[in-house]
């Protein structure tokens, strides 16, 4: 199965004992594929850049490298077509555009505005990051 991960299910995912972190559990046991493209490691830095200290996205570079090494499961997309699918927030097409070119499964995501993304016509749907962990309990995390 792959999977694009929102920026806010890596950046809460990250802490120890919340409920997302099954999910980069996931990644790291190469349970699942984590799709990435530039724009979204772009999106990923300035967040966590923003908002903790600079070690920390250091940190979620050394995580991904090491899924990189020992898993093969980070997959780097690097999409070809914009489909500008979400209107309401167009800063995340770049996760829509991956997803479609990497023919991922779901976006996972708490964020309302890839609801469009479902009713287009693509493979990958939108998924809360508590409904993906319920669905895949025990399959893939």
């Amino acid at each position: 199965m792959t999977v694009v991960i929102d920026t806010n299910v890596v950046f809460q995912g990250r802490g120890i004992g919340h409920p997302y972190h099954c999910i980069l559990d996931a990644c790291v046991d190469g349970k699942i594929v984590w799709a990435v493209s530039n724009a979204i490691l772009k999106e990923y830095e300035e967040v966590i850049r923003r908002k903790e200290p600079e070690s920390c996205w250091h940190d979620l570079g050394l995580l991904m490298d090491y899924i990189t090494l020992t898993q093969g499961t980070m997959l780097h997309v690097s999409p070809q077509f914009r489909f500008r699918i979400i209107h309401a927030d167009p800063d995340d097409n770049p996760f829509v555009d991956c997803a479609i070119a990497g023919h991922a499964d779901y976006i996972i995501t708490d964020d309302r505005h890839f609801a469009p993304l479902a009713g287009a016509g693509y493979k990958p749907q939108p998924i809360k990051p508590l409904d993906f962990i319920a669905k895949y309990r025990g399959i893939y995390v």
